[in-house]
Order: structure tokens, then sequence, then C-alpha cells
């Protein structure tokens, strides 16, 4: 009976001894795929956080040049109301200055009053700014316009005629360089900022 004893018990023994080797094998199966599935996890997980600093430097730099853009076009567009306003500033003193704007204030009445047909008879009124009365005066009396003469002070730097038809007619420096603004902002523009470096 002893020997049956040891037999079963050597047996259980084996048994037991298979199951273990059998457990640990599985163990170490499943260790190993947990590892590799942590590996493929932490793999992933690198990918997206180097896809999501990729993407987060792309916005960066997109964000960066779109404000440099619009710093640039900021600056460019008060470098081009500045001259403008030079522009302006001039043409004040030209008005101020009667010895050189009477030519140019006669000029404009010719001008305005050629583009009437050039008769008295196609004119209403000529309107110019309480300041320029004196020389309107004399300008419209070499035409036989002065008995049209009116003042208004909204008329600045030249003249306006008011023709029979009701037609209406400014010819002034500054009507005339607001006129043009949008034309020459774009030639002050790049003449400002033309590329000087040759290339």
């Amino acid at each position: 009976m002893a020997d049956l004893a040891a037999l079963l018990d050597k047996e259980a023994s084996a048994e037991i001894e298979a199951i273990l080797s059998e457990a640990r094998t599985r163990a170490s199966e499943i260790v190993a795929q947990a590892e590799e599935e942590a590996q493929r996890i932490i793999a992933q997980r690198k990918h997206a956080l180097a896809s999501q600093h990729d993407a987060s430097l792309v916005r960066a730099k997109s964000a960066a040049q779109l404000e440099a853009a619009s710093l640039k076009l900021r600056s460019q567009h008060q470098a081009v109301e500045a001259v403008f306003d030079e522009v302006e500033n001039r043409l004040n003193a030209l008005v101020k200055n009667e010895k050189e704007y009477e030519p140019v204030f006669t000029n404009l009445l010719k001008e305005a009053f050629e583009s009437v047909g050039g008769k008295t008879t196609n004119v209403a009124s000529v309107i110019v700014n309480p300041d320029d009365k004196t020389l309107a005066e004399k300008a419209t009396a070499e035409l036989s316009l002065k008995s049209k003469l009116q003042t208004d002070a909204s008329v600045r730097g030249g003249v306006k005629l008011r023709g029979n038809n009701k037609t209406s007619i400014e010819n002034s420096l500054f009507e005339r360089l607001e006129s043009l603004r949008d034309e020459l902002a774009s030639e002050v523009s790049e003449t400002l900022f033309a590329d000087t470096s040759g290339a």
C-alpha cells in the first residue's frame, strides 16, 4: 500500500509539476503579450504626441506668419497714409501761397469751364472757397463769369461749376487727390516698398 501511495504521490507531483509548468508558460505568454501591448500603446501615444506637437508647431508658425503679415500690412498702410497726409499738407501750403496758387487756380477754373463747353451761357454759377474769392474775381472776369461767382467753404483748392442743366463739376486739387487716391495708393506702396535687393 505504501508503494501505491508513493506512486500516487509521484504521479500527483508529476501532474502538479506539469500544471505548474503549463501555468508558468501561459503566464510568460501573457506577460509577453502584455509587454508587447504596452509597447504598442506607448508607441501609439508617442506617435500621437509627436503628431500633436508637430500640429502645434504648424499652428504656431501659421499664427506667427499671419501676425507678421498683419503687422507688415498695417505699417505699409500707415506709411502710405503718411505720404497722403504730407501731400495734403503741401496742397494746403500751396493754397495759402497766393503767388504760387493763382496760376493753378486759374487753370482749374479754365479746365472746369471747358468741361461745360466753354460757354458762359452753360454756367449757372461758379463756386469757390471764401478764401479764394479775390483770385476768383480776377479769373472769372477774364472768362466773363464774374457775375456768377458764389462762395462755399466746402470747396477747397479749386472751383465748382454748376451748369444750367443742374450738373455740377468740381475741379479742385483735393478732389483730384481723393479721386485718384486708390490708384495712387498702389503706386505709392510699390515705390515705398519696392524690393531694392536686386533679387
